[in-house]
């Protein structure tokens, strides 16, 4: 019988970082010159537990909902996005642009993400703001 892992699940990879498809579908995506060109999005969600996330306009499936009129829910076709493998994506790496892992280091005391270039990954936006509020009170 599989164990279940108890605790915090964490993830190199937060909500707003910008990825690229390493491979999968969205991978083989190609232009009208017949050239691959994968697909670079922001990441919407992050399930460490299921190493499962969410990338802005990737992986798109439409989902048919009823309309229910007492909760003003409008019925039709919605198109959303799936959820995805982690080992499918890939940092983008600020100085080349290209795909790379990233590493943790201690730099004034902070614990900050680094690229194979040593260039610096910013924190995402979402997570700066997050932490300011929380600073505040």
């Amino acid at each position: 019988m599989k164990t279940v892992k108890k605790g915090t699940i964490r993830s190199k990879i937060k909500r707003g970082d910008q990825v690229v498809f390493i491979s999968g579908r969205e991978y083989n995506r190609f232009d009208n010159n017949g050239k691959r060109n994968p697909l670079r999005g922001r990441i919407i969600a992050v399930d460490p537990h299921k190493g499962k996330v969410k990338v802005e306009g990737a992986m798109i499936m439409k989902r048919h909902r009823k309309a229910v009129p007492q909760m003003n829910v409008e019925g039709g076709i919605i198109e959303q996005e799936a959820w995805v493998d982690i080992s499918n994506i890939a940092h983008i790496d600020p100085e080349t642009g290209k795909p790379t892992r990233i590493k943790y280091e201690t730099q004034d005391g902070k614990k900050v993400r680094v690229a194979k270039s040593g260039k610096l990954i910013s924190e995402p936006e979402i997570t700066r703001r997050r932490r300011k509020e929380t600073e505040n009170e």
